[in-house]
């Protein structure tokens, strides 16, 4: 039974129906993806190379951004380019092994994502609140675990998924109402039974996403606190400017649906270098510098 079933797998195709109920908007579309997913390079590359150079940014929230622009050209990278090709092509199948594929690096990058947020929201709670111990607090080696724990937990959520995707079976022409690989879609599509694909993905995404969460809010009630006892006027400018950009960023991330999928997949990866260069002086003075250098 095991076997029949795999070969039905091996035989089902997938297409990936994206925005093919929109004929007309296809050329345009894929206009405005490609400059934004271009741009999304360009920035987090960008953001990496001008943190590794100035000095002045070899600090905890700047590894922390480094890796956060990371996570974001990476799985940006893994969606953008499949998605921008299915606009214009009218072959838009992708192989099973192909959906498993980007599926599992897709899902460890947005989930190594999540938990840097949380990271980065803790970092700017021992900066704010414990401004004294924070080059003691946050150690070159801790900050180094923080950014592996996120990456291997990624890794370790993705492939508990992938493989209870892998178990799934499928026969025949399958059609996928996204733009990529997306699971619960795929779950959809499934012959067999797919109850602990479900229940994995319901555990996964609910404990990422409200541990998650509660890192961040209670991270910044105590911010909030300790903010409340500074007086002077300039000490709250300063608080706000030390946590806007994040703030900025993490309310941008919150979207399910379909439309916010692609500002998740293409649109997020480009804000995010934006949002944090954009507010930071020392970030513009490198490329300023290194501008003039070049000229």
């Amino acid at each position: 039974m095991f076997l029949a079933e795999r070969n039905l797998t091996a035989g089902a195709t997938f297409t990936l129906l994206g925005f093919s109920d929109y004929p007309k908007l296809k050329v345009p579309l894929f206009l405005v993806f490609l400059a934004i997913y271009s741009f999304s390079v360009v920035g987090n590359l960008g953001m990496i190379v001008i943190i590794k150079i100035n000095p002045k940014l070899q600090t905890p929230m700047y590894f922390f951004l480094s890796h956060l622009s990371f996570a974001d050209f990476c799985y940006s990278s893994i969606i953008a380019p499949k998605m921008l090709v299915n606009l214009l092509a009218e072959d838009r199948t992708i192989s099973f092994s192909g959906c498993m594929v980007q599926f599992f690096f897709f899902c460890t990058f947005v989930v190594t994502e999540l938990i840097l947020f949380a990271v980065m929201a803790y970092d700017r709670f021992v900066a704010i609140c414990h401004p004294l111990l924070y080059t003691v607090a946050m150690s070159q080696k801790l900050c180094a675990m923080l950014v592996f724990v996120s990456y291997a937990w990624g890794i370790g959520c993705s492939l508990l998924l992938t493989c209870s995707a892998i178990k799934l079976s499928f026969q025949g022409f399958n059609r996928i109402n996204h733009f990529f690989c997306e699971l619960s879609s795929l779950i959809s599509l499934s012959i067999s039974d797919s109850y602990l694909s479900q229940l994995f993905l319901f555990i996964v995404a609910t404990f990422n996403e409200v541990s998650t969460l509660f890192i961040i809010l209670t991270s910044y009630v105590f911010i909030v606190v300790t903010t409340l006892k500074i007086r002077s006027a300039g000490g709250h400018r300063k608080v706000f400017s030390t946590c806007a950009s994040h703030l900025t960023a993490i309310t941008i991330l919150w979207h399910t649906v379909k439309v916010a999928s692609v500002f998740y997949t293409v649109v997020i990866p480009m804000l995010n270098p934006l949002i944090y260069s954009l507010r930071n002086k020392d970030v513009k003075d490198t490329v300023f510098v290194y501008k003039n250098d070049v000229i």
